[in-house]
C-alpha cells in the first residue's frame, strides 16, 4: 500500500494546502493560483503506477512515477499551448491514485500525458526533441502527447503542436521509464493545408538500436503505422522526410504508441 502526499507550495517554498492518504488522495486548493505555485506529489513507492491529476480541466494522466514529482503550474505564454480553463479560478481539485492491476495490464496508449513538462521529472511517458520551433510553448514536443488531436490549424489550443523549425534532422522521444511491448504507432500530422507541408516517409527506432520507416500520405487522419511486436524503453520519431510542397511547415500534432506494460 503507498502513502500518498498532495502539496500546493508557492514560490517561497510555503505550503498553501496539502493532503495525504494511503492509495488514493485528493486535494482541493480555495485559492487562485500565483506565478511560481508548484504541485508537488510525495510517495512512499518509487517505480509504480499511478492515475494523477493536476487540474480538473486537464485531466488525469496514467503515468509511471520513479520518485516524487513536483509540477510547474503555468503563466504567461506558457499557458497558451493549454486550455484557457486550465489552472483557472480560486476552486482546484487534484488527486492521485494508484493504478489498479486491470489498468496496469491493460492494451493502451502508453504515450499519453497531458501532464507531462517542459523539463526532465520522475515522471512517465515523457517527450523530449532536438528542436522546438523559436522555444514557443504551443510548438513544445510535449503537445504531441496530450491527447489532443486537433490538427487543421497551427498555434494556440486546442491547435498546439510539435513545430520542427524547419530543420532537416529534427527527431523527437517518447520515454516510458520502463520497458513496454508496442505493436502500433498512430501519428496525427498537422494538416493546416496550405500553410503545412506534410512527412512522405519516417522512422520509429527503438532502445533496442533496431529501426523501421514507413511511408505516410497526404491527410488529416491518423497513420497507423503496424509493425511486429516490440519490447522497448523508449520510441524515437526521426528522418522525416518532407513533401515536395512550398510550404516549408510539416509539423506533429500527436503520437500515439499503443502496447502493454511488461511486468
Amino acid at each position: 500500500m503507498a502513502t500518498f502526499s498532495l502539496k500546493v507550495i508557492d514560490r517561497n517554498d510555503s505550503t498553501i494546502c496539502v493532503s495525504s492518504g494511503e492509495d488514493f488522495v485528493d486535494l482541493v486548493c480555495m485559492r487562485a493560483y500565483e506565478e511560481g505555485d508548484r504541485i508537488v506529489l510525495e510517495t512512499s513507492d518509487k517505480n509504480a503506477y499511478v492515475n494523477w491529476q493536476v487540474d480538473d480541466a486537464l485531466g488525469a494522466a496514467f503515468v509511471y512515477i520513479t520518485d516524487n514529482v513536483s509540477y510547474e503550474i503555468p503563466f504567461g505564454e506558457k499557458r497558451v499551448s493549454l486550455s484557457p480553463k486550465v489552472f483557472s479560478g480560486s476552486r482546484h481539485y487534484l488527486y492521485v491514485q494508484a493504478a489498479r492491476p486491470d489498468e496496469i495490464e491493460a492494451y493502451r496508449n502508453l504515450a499519453l500525458n497531458p501532464a507531462d513538462q517542459h523539463r526532465d521529472v520522475p515522471c512517465f511517458p515523457h517527450a523530449t526533441a532536438n528542436v522546438e520551433t523559436r522555444g514557443e510553448s504551443v510548438f513544445a514536443v510535449k503537445n504531441a502527447i496530450d491527447g489532443v488531436r486537433a490538427n487543421l490549424s497551427h498555434g494556440a489550443w486546442p491547435y498546439q503542436s510539435w513545430g520542427i523549425n524547419r530543420q532537416d534532422d529534427a527527431a523527437m522521444r517518447v520515454d516510458f521509464g520502463r520497458r513496454i511491448r508496442t505493436d502500433k504507432v498512430v501519428l496525427y500530422t498537422r494538416a493546416d493545408f496550405p500553410h503545412d507541408n506534410w512527412w512522405t516517409q519516417v522512422t520509429l527506432k527503438f532502445s533496442d538500436g533496431s529501426s523501421q520507416d514507413f511511408p505516410l500520405e497526404k491527410s488529416v487522419a491518423g497513420h497507423v503505422l503496424t509493425f511486429p511486436e516490440k519490447e522497448t524503453d523508449w520510441i524515437e520519431l526521426s528522418n522525416l522526410i518532407k513533401a515536395d510542397d512550398p510550404s516549408p511547415f510539416p509539423a506533429l500534432t500527436q503520437m500515439e504508441v499503443y502496447g502493454w506494460n511488461v511486468l
